[in-house]
C-alpha cells in the first residue's frame, strides 16, 4: 500500500485494487501539491463534511466516476448531487474492490458548507493487502481509541493542529493509545491558527511511545508493508 499526504488531511491511498482518496481539499489548500482536476480516484472516502474534508469531492466524483463513502446522511447529499454513494456509520464495515472501510468514532461537529446535517463525524480504517491505516479526522483524544488500536495500525494519520481538533500534547496520547508502527501527523500548518511545531510532536513520539513518527511534506508517500 502507498500512502501520498496532500496536505492538511487529504490523503490519496493507492492499493492493489484501486486509488482511494480521503478527504480531498485540494481548492483553497494552500499546502496542496496537486490542482483537483490532477488527481484520479476509485473510492472517495469522508470522515465527515466541512469544507476542508469535502473539499473537491463533487468534482472529482464527477469527473472521475468514484464512489463517495460518508456518514449515511453525507452520502444522500452526494446522491442528491448525481453522484454514486454509499452511506455509512460509526461501526459499520464493507468491503470495497479497493480496500475495506470500517468507520470509527470521532469526537467532532459535522455540517456540510451549506449548513446541511452531516451525520456523525468519524474517523476510517482502511484495510487491503494486509495492512491498516488509520485516518483519525477531525477529533479530541478520546481512551476507546485504544480499541481502534486493537485492530492492529500499521500506519496512523492523526491531527496535531489543535484549536478544531487535538493538539500535540493530546496527538501523543493517541499515539500511545491505538500504538501503530507508524504515524504521520495532519490537519496543522494550513491556516496560522493551525500552526505547530512538528519536529516537537515527532520528538515526543520517539520518546513516549514505540511508533515512528514521520513528517510529510505534501507530495511525499510512504510504503506501508505487512
Amino acid at each position: 500500500m502507498r500512502v501520498t499526504y496532500l496536505g492538511h488531511s487529504a490523503v490519496l491511498v493507492e492499493t492493489s485494487g484501486g486509488r482511494v482518496l480521503i478527504d480531498p481539499f485540494l481548492t483553497g489548500n494552500p499546502r496542496a501539491p496537486v490542482r483537483a482536476d490532477e488527481v484520479s480516484a476509485d473510492l472517495i472516502v469522508l470522515t465527515h463534511a466541512h469544507g476542508d474534508h469535502w473539499g473537491d469531492t463533487e468534482a472529482i466524483a464527477k469527473r472521475t466516476g468514484a464512489t463517495v463513502v460518508g456518514s449515511a446522511e453525507l452520502a444522500g447529499y452526494a446522491a442528491n448531487l448525481g453522484l454514486k454513494a454509499h452511506g455509512m456509520n460509526v461501526g459499520g464495515k464493507y468491503t470495497f474492490p479497493q480496500c475495506t472501510v470500517r468507520y470509527t468514532p470521532a469526537l467532532h461537529s459535522n455540517s456540510l458548507p451549506d449548513g446541511t446535517y452531516a451525520g456523525m463525524p468519524m474517523g476510517v480504517v482502511l484495510e487491503a493487502d494486509g495492512v491498516r491505516v488509520y485516518h483519525a479526522g477531525d477529533t479530541a483524544y478520546f481512551s476507546d481509541m485504544a480499541r481502534i488500536g486493537a485492530l492492529g495500525i500499521d500506519l496512523a494519520l492523526v491531527p496535531i493542529g489543535d484549536n478544531y481538533t487535538m493538539g500535540p500534547e493530546d496527538a501523543v496520547d493517541a499515539v500511545k493509545a491505538v500504538n501503530p508502527k507508524v504515524v504521520v501527523p495532519i490537519h496543522y500548518k494550513t491556516f496560522p491558527v493551525l500552526l505547530q511545531d512538528a519536529s516537537g510532536f515527532a520528538a515526543a513520539v520517539h520518546a513516549s511511545t514505540g511508533a515512528i513518527c514521520l513528517l510529510l511534506e505534501p507530495g511525499e508517500s510512504t510504503e506501508v508493508r505487512p
